[in-house]
């Protein structure tokens, strides 16, 4: 069963926040559970986790949210996409929804929101997951090339058939073919008049992504007390090297890999993900 829960985030912006539960027994639901909040990457959405919200909910009080200029949120044509305000955004959720202390699981950018709220709220945080996010600057280079990516898309796709193809198969930025890169883009388009297009703006997205790759942030991950496990890809975007110096800066923290996996981790081998996550999840409910 899953609901959703419409949540206010900074600047009064309307936030879409999904609970993921089994059906409730006697007539209500359990809100004692402990609370995890799932957070998406840079273009994904709440429903990406939907598989792994469902194995939590066992344990867990799971929520995805949808963040701001993705999904079902609101999309302020003036913004602001600052990092100040996504933080921002996810502390509403963990207080409005009585989630703390929470346990964070982010990928991505939802990574680098998780670790960033931690460290300037640890009052709120029990735990933190990162998944496949750097904490070095990735530069000025990288935001161009993110431009022109943008600008090969064959927008608008006829159909979803062609969404998969394009972005499993067929994209210039692919080094090999991925079926669930294709199903993972698949769940971010919406079908327009014209075809099927994204239901995120480009330009919000690029706003988004400026704010964080032009620094570093070692001095924000070194805050985070909680126990935190930081999980890659081997295939992914961030090395094993960094992967283990951020593990090392952090007070608390642990690593895990998932081979065969991409950026994409928990999209491209759920089963090896929870295999991963699960058990360090675990831990944190028995200390």
């Amino acid at each position: 069963m899953v609901r959703r829960i419409d949540v206010t985030g900074a600047d009064g912006v309307r936030l879409a926040a999904w609970e993921f539960a089994d059906p409730p027994k006697g007539g209500r639901e359990d809100e004692t559970s402990p609370g995890v909040l799932l957070l998406h990457g840079l273009m994904g959405r709440a429903a990406h986790w939907a598989g792994t919200a469902r194995w939590l909910s066992a344990s867990h009080r799971a929520v995805a949210l949808d963040q701001r200029g993705h999904g079902q949120s609101g999309k302020p044509e003036g913004g602001p996409y600052t990092r100040e305000a996504y933080v921002a955004d996810a502390e509403a959720v963990v207080e409005q929804l009585g989630l703390a202390p929470v346990t964070l699981v982010g990928h991505s950018m939802g990574a680098l929101t998780a670790w960033q709220l931690a460290a300037r709220r640890p009052d709120l945080v029990r735990a933190l997951v990162i998944c496949d996010m750097r904490a070095s600057a990735l530069g000025a280079g990288s935001q161009r090339e993110w431009e022109e990516w943008f600008g090969t898309w064959p927008v608008p796709f006829a159909t979803l058939a062609d969404v998969r193809r394009w972005f499993g198969e067929d994209d210039p930025r692919l080094e090999l073919p991925s079926q669930s890169r294709g199903a993972f883009y698949a769940e971010v388009m919406s079908e327009r008049n014209d075809g099927w297009r994204p239901v995120f703006s480009h330009r919000h997205m690029l706003t988004a992504r400026e704010t964080w790759v032009h620094d570093a942030h070692w001095e924000e991950l070194a805050l985070v007390r909680c126990p935190t496990l930081v999980v890659r890809g081997v295939d992914g975007e961030l090395g094993r090297a960094e992967a283990q110096e951020m593990v090392r800066v952090l007070p608390r923290g642990s690593y895990a890999e998932v081979p065969d996996a991409g950026h994409l981790v928990h999209y491209d081998r759920p089963e090896a993900w929870r295999a991963a996550v699960e058990p360090f999840l675990q831990g944190v409910l028995v200390d």
